[in-house]
C-alpha cells in the first residue's frame, strides 16, 4: 500500500560538504522521484556532525527549499558520528509493554554516556530466541539507538529557524539501508554498505535485511583536501579544486597529490576491512558477499577498484534511483546516474513517513 500523501516526508541530508534534499511521491504507480537538489556549504560550517555556523547553514537550506518549490513542511533528517551509539543486545524475553518500562535500565550498561544525556530508542529484531510461553524464558534481540540530546536539539533548532517540522530523526546508517532496500541490487545474504562523505565514513553491514553492525569514523574527502593544502601550501579552496582536477599542477606537485590520494584511500580501505574482519570474527555463520559504496568521496577515480582488490569482494556503487519512476523531462538521467551515490542518504530519508516508529 502506498504511503498516504499527508504522511509523506521530505528527506534532508545535512552533510559537512553539502545539503542534499529528495522528495519522493509514493503512488499507486510506484515511487516517483518528485524533487532533488544539492547546495554546497562553506568549509567549517559543519564540523564532525556539529553545526558551527547555524545562520549560514539555515540560509543555505532555506534557499535550496525555496528553489525546489517544496511545499511540504514535514521532513525526515538524520544525524551521525560519535554522538550516536547503535548496539545490538540480547536480553531476557519480555512483553513489549514491559520492555518499554525497563529498556532504559537495560541500556545503561551498554551506553558509554550518562543515560540522562541521551535520547533512547529501540527496535525488537527478528530472532529464533523469541516467543517463550512465559516472560523471563529465553532471550530477545533488541537494537538500541542512543543520541546525545545536545546534537538532537541542535538539529531541531536548525529547522525551527526555517519553520520546518522535523518529524523523523534517523541516523545515516539506517537511511543508507532504506535506500539500499528499494534499489535493484541483490538483497539476500550479507552486504556491506560504506558511505564516504567529506568528513565521515559510515559503515552498515546487513544480513537478510537486518543491520548487524554499524560504525561511524572520521575518514573522508576533507583529509585529502587538507593534506594537499598543507603539503602544497595553498588555500583550502585551491586544494579542493586540485583534488577535483579543476586546477592542474606541475609534475612534482602532481606526484605529491598522488601520494596524498594513495595514503588516504588506503586508510579508508583499512577501516572497511576492519569492519569486515570484526563481523567475520563475531558472527561465525556470516559471510559478507558484496560491498556497496556511496557518498561523494566514493566517486574518487580508482577507489571502487581498490576496495575490490583489497577485500576480494564484488564492489558496486549504490544507486537509489534505479527502481524509482523518473520523468526524463524533469531530470537529466545522466546527471542522476552520476550523483546517485551522493543522494543515497537523502533518498533513504525521503522514504520515511509520519507514522514510522
Amino acid at each position: 500500500m502506498p504511503i498516504p500523501k499527508k504522511n509523506q516526508l521530505i528527506g534532508i541530508d545535512i552533510g559537512s560538504y553539502s545539503i542534499k534534499i529528495a522528495e519522493i511521491e509514493d503512488s499507486k504507480k510506484g515511487m516517483i522521484l518528485k524533487n532533488l537538489g544539492i547546495i554546497r556549504l562553506p568549509p567549517e560550517a559543519i564540523v564532525e556532525g556539529s553545526i558551527r555556523e547555524m545562520e549560514v547553514v539555515s540560509a543555505a537550506l532555506k534557499n535550496l527549499l525555496k528553489n525546489l518549490k517544496i511545499k511540504n513542511k514535514n521532513i525526515a533528517t538524520s544525524i551521525s558520528g560519535y554522538s550516536i551509539i547503535v548496539k545490538k543486545i540480547s536480553i531476557p524475553w519480555r512483553e513489549d509493554k514491559e520492555l518499554e518500562k525497563t529498556i532504559q535500565s537495560e541500556a545503561e550498561q551498554y551506553i558509554p554516556f550518562d543515560i540522562n544525556d541521551v535520547n533512547l530508542d529501540y527496535q525488537i529484531l527478528p530472532s529464533e530466541k523469541a516467543g517463550p510461553e512465559e516472560e523471563g524464558e529465553g532471550e530477545m534481540d533488541v537494537l538500541l539507538v542512543a543520541a546525545k540530546k545536545d546534537i538532537v536539539e541542535e538539529n531541531r533548532s536548525l529547522f525551527r529557524l526555517i519553520d520546518y517540522n522535523p518529524v523523523v530523526l534517523d541516523i545515516d546508517a539506517f537511511a543508507m539501508q532504506n535506500a539500499f532496500e528499494i534499489s535493484n541490487h541483490e538483497q539476500s545474504g550479507c552486504n556491506a554498505l560504506a558511505h564516504i562523505g567529506s568528513q565521515q565514513l559510515t559503515i552498515n553491514i546487513i544480513e537478510d535485511g537486518v543491520s548487524i553492525f554499524t560504525r561511524d569514523s572520521s575518514h573522508g574527502g576533507d583529509q585529502i583536501t587538507n593534506d594537499i593544502k598543507r603539503k602544497l601550501n595553498v588555500s583550502y579552496q585551491e586544494a579542493e579544486k586540485i583534488k577535483l582536477g579543476a586546477i592542474l599542477v606541475e609534475k612534482k606537485q602532481a606526484l605529491i597529490v598522488e601520494e596524498v590520494f594513495s595514503a588516504t584511500i588506503t586508510k579508508w580501505v583499512r577501516e572497511i576491512r576492519r569492519a569486515l574482519d570484526f563481523v567475520s570474527s563475531t558472527f561465525s555463520n556470516v559471510q559478507v558477499n558484496n560491498i556497496f559504496l556511496s557518498g561523494g568521496s566514493s566517486l574518487i577515480p580508482g577507489f571502487r577498484k581498490y576496495v575490490g582488490l583489497e577485500t576480494g569482494l564484488k564492489v558496486e556503487m549504490l544507486n537509489p534511483f534505479a527502481n524509482l519512476e523518473v520523468n526524463n523531462k524533469l531530470f537529466d538521467l545522466d546527471y542522476l546516474n552520476h550523483i546517485a551515490p551522493i543522494a543515497v542518504i537523502s533518498v533513504g530519508l525521503a522514504l520515511r513517513s509520519i507514522d514510522d516508529r
